[in-house]
């Protein structure tokens, strides 16, 4: 867990005062770290083989283990272990050849053992870093640990106005909690974080990053201090399970941090709740510490002693991370750092790029990919999954337009017969007789009649030679938008005398 007591002493401000939340006494600077879980993708439990599959009736995907029944011992799941070194390895964090699992005491009714097992002193993965992007500013947020624990139970309060259920699926599913140092220093920067974090830990498969699953949640610890002050006594806002939730619930803790501080009160550690709706945080429980749960090695589980050639290995099947990724595509495609970025936010958006863009005009292929693709899905609430435009056929019409064989507004129109029946982008064009003019002569007689249709625009145009946009868009009105924008444009000038 993040203690106040690692980061102490006097900080600079940061630079940019942006980050500041003004008060009654001056400005006050947030202090945020997080705590996320994050589920191990993985086919079965951390020491069970039962299912870890989403949904099911209540208590269906249960072993004995799971249950806490008597005599029942833990065996490792050894791809959990190998998701977490993975994962270990993308965050470039320190792998612990030699790390314990540890009981951490504690009783909830969905929680059948009493205690879960947990790492303490000696977890899978030391520190590491993540770097995140705010605004154009690039910032390191370094990360102080990731260990592997189980998850509980969920309990149900209502189904029964006599009985709580406690539904033990989830009971036993391994989770990845990681950890952050307190380096964020405002809401923006936490969102931005959680959203990187999530976007590593789908490309390297170690989870699915599902927030509306619970498949990952966050717990986010909030103090305030003075800019350059010793850090404040912070308070864990439990469970967050949105990234805008999480935006929101910093701003509304912070904003009642500097309220009790300036009324002259003193903020006491403890747990609260993010309540959405009505917009505030509420206590949930005094802030425990490592002591109350007395920790101590779980008896029933070796310590977990790795081979560095093990590691070596997984390091070496890893995927192309999303910062490696966006650094070639900016080489390779000559993209801007915001295109790139928005392509790899997703590791199955940017392989959808990639396809399209191969062996093609890096810049157009992004321009159609990020701007018509992810336009209209976003508009129609789906998913590149989803998309009824293929990336070949994407591609297809890339190809048309470098060739010349349509234009810019062909290719829209192009592009909703795509989405809407499907088929071959080329075969499209030649069926229906899509493709642009280009031969100067039927250009030449388009604008002519033009010409001799507006004489009043004609010498305005002589003596405002802005007035050629007007020309332009009636040429390419009366050739249906197929006529080549450069040669109508050429033309267009030699006949003005412009």
């Amino acid at each position: 867990m993040q203690e106040t007591a690692k980061s102490g002493g006097k900080g600079k401000p940061d630079k940019k005062s942006a980050n500041l939340i003004p008060g009654a006494t001056g400005d006050w600077e947030v202090v945020v770290g997080m705590e996320v879980h994050a589920q191990v993708a993985s086919a079965s439990k951390l020491f069970s083989g039962a299912s870890t599959a989403f949904g099911g009736d209540p208590n269906s995907h249960v072993s004995l283990v799971d249950a806490a029944m008597p005599g029942m011992l833990p065996v490792i799941n050894a791809e959990c272990i190998a998701q977490a070194i993975r994962t270990g390895l993308g965050l470039k964090a320190a792998i612990n050849l030699n790390s314990v699992f540890d009981r951490k005491n504690y009783f909830y009714p969905d929680l059948p053992q009493g205690y879960q097992i947990s790492q303490y002193k000696q977890p899978i993965v030391g520190e590491g870093e993540i770097e995140i992007d705010v605004d154009g500013e690039a910032k390191r947020v370094g990360i102080e640990r990731l260990h592997l624990e189980q998850d509980a139970g969920k309990s149900i309060h209502d189904q029964s106005p006599d009985y709580s259920f406690v539904d033990l699926n989830r009971s036993g599913v391994a989770l990845m909690e990681i950890v952050s140092r307190p380096d964020l220093r405002s809401s923006k920067e936490a969102q931005a974080y959680v959203t990187k974090l999530r976007t590593i830990l789908r490309y390297l498969g170690t989870c699915d990053g599902d927030m509306d699953k619970g498949n990952l949640r966050a717990d986010v610890n909030v103090s305030i201090r003075k800019p350059g002050d010793p850090l404040g006594t912070r308070c864990e806002i439990k469970n967050v399970n949105s990234i805008r939730f999480i935006g929101q619930a910093i701003e509304v803790e912070a904003r009642r941090q500097i309220d009790i501080i300036e009324d002259g009160g003193t903020i006491d550690q403890e747990t609260r709740l993010f309540d959405s709706v009505k917009g505030e945080t509420r206590s949930m429980r005094s802030k425990e510490e490592a002591h109350d749960y007395r920790y101590f090695p779980d008896p029933d589980l070796l310590p977990l002693e790795l081979e560095q050639s093990y590691v070596d290995d997984l390091a070496q099947h890893l995927p192309e991370l999303p910062d490696a990724k966006r650094a070639r595509f900016i080489k390779e495609y000559g993209l801007s750092a915001y295109d790139a970025n928005v392509l790899v936010a997703e590791r199955e958006n940017a392989d959808y790029f990639e396809t399209v863009a191969k062996g093609r005009d890096g810049k157009l292929a992004a321009n159609w990919v990020i701007n018509e693709l992810f336009g209209r899905l976003n508009k129609e609430g789906k998913d590149i999954a989803h998309s009824p435009v293929s990336a070949a056929q994407l591609g297809g019409l890339v190809d048309l337009i470098s060739a010349g064989t349509i234009s810019g507004k062909i290719a829209k129109d192009l592009f909703e017969i795509l989405w809407t029946e499907g088929g071959d982008p080329a075969e499209i064009v030649e069926a229906r007789g899509m493709k642009q003019v280009t031969d100067t002569g039927a250009i030449e007689k388009a604008v002519d009649e033009i010409i001799a249709a507006n004489p009043a625009k004609v010498e305005q145009a002589k003596a405002k030679p802005s007035m050629l946009g007007w020309f332009v868009g009636q040429v390419m009105k009366a050739t249906g938008g197929k006529a080549n924008p450069a040669a109508v444009n050429e033309i267009l000038k030699a006949k003005l005398g412009l």
